[in-house]
């Protein structure tokens, strides 16, 4: 295979090209689950019924004319570099920001991906014990996350192709309320959009992860949980009532000193997560919550959110 050739045919840097095939190797990869079965993988991972049926038309049968021969190469080594990191707890892009205007075998690469590495990553999960109700709401994030795309117009896919990579290695576990993402010494701390965080079901989910962690991961030793998120900025007590399930969150943390987190915007972040638009003017945003309100009005009197790091005992 050509890499330049493979780039350019891509539309991408043969830099990523050579990223991947440098990543991947030669080492072989996962098959896709059989066509027939994937509707009802799919629906286990709450792929909603339109986001299925655009992965449905874009499967990579061996004789489609969506899937052209760098398209091919790209799925088979992100799969393999994805696989070759099972376990691993690194953020790991699996492969280049695509024209995703294309078509379904363009938008939906990765998620092909991902499917061939369910049946991996399950495997890896019975090895740890962990129950299949605990695996497949974890990684059922797929189908949010192509909820939340869809949503955005596709303007977030780029981010979560990357974070989706840590439940195929078996590194991000949801368990409650919060996902819990392994690594070092500190449990990391992630907040999926599934409802209300309140203080009885983030305790909840803690205590879940308190026993989970050392049963089926007894090698590893945490002393601390951590996260880092625009929603421990103490800015936002200046707009939220002290009783409120974002400021409660805070104070589980000792915060970190701040520092400007390289190639990450808080004010993106916050938009991302608050609005589920990048693109639509401040003015145009809704007003419809508290904490929308207060996202506009400090963005428009010219101010800016930080993203904060902090962390407490198991």
């Amino acid at each position: 295979m050509d890499l330049e050739d493979t780039a350019a045919r891509l539309g991408v840097p043969v830099s990523e090209v050579e990223r991947v095939q440098r990543l991947a190797g030669d080492r072989p990869s996962a098959p896709l689950p059989a066509k027939a079965g994937a509707p009802a993988i799919l629906e286990r991972l709450a792929v909603s019924p339109d986001d299925a049926a655009e992965v449905m038309e874009g499967w990579p049968d061996a004789d489609s004319p969506l899937w052209t021969p760098e398209l091919r190469w790209l799925l088979d080594r992100s799969i393999a570099l994805v696989q070759a990191d099972l376990g691993g707890h690194q953020w790991l892009s699996p492969g280049p920001e695509l024209p995703r205007e294309r078509g379904p075998a363009w938008r939906h690469l990765y998620v092909y991906a991902y499917l061939a590495l369910t049946g991996v990553v399950t495997r890896y999960h019975r090895e740890h014990d962990i129950a299949d109700a605990v695996s497949w709401t974890t990684l059922a994030d797929i189908g949010r996350n192509l909820a939340v795309d869809r949503r955005m117009q596709r303007e977030g896919w780029p981010v979560m192709q990357s974070w989706l990579t840590l439940h195929a290695r078996g590194a991000v576990y949801e368990l409650g309320r919060l996902q819990h993402h392994r690594g070092g010494t500190a449990i990391s701390l992630h907040i999926p959009d599934s409802g209300p965080m309140t203080p009885e079901a983030v305790t909840a989910s803690l205590d879940e992860a308190r026993a989970f962690f050392p049963r089926h991961f007894p090698g590893e030793h945490y002393t601390a949980f951590s996260c880092g998120s625009w929603l421990l900025d103490p800015q936002l007590q200046e707009y939220l009532p002290a009783d409120s399930n974002i400021i409660r969150f805070q104070q589980r943390f000792e915060l970190e000193p701040y520092e400007e987190p390289e190639g990450l915007d808080a004010d993106v972040e916050v938009r991302r997560f608050v609005f589920r638009t990048l693109s639509t003017p401040l003015d145009r945003l809704p007003r419809d919550t508290l904490l929308r309100r207060a996202v506009v009005d400090h963005l428009r009197a010219g101010r800016h959110w930080h993203w904060r790091s902090g962390q407490f005992p198991i």
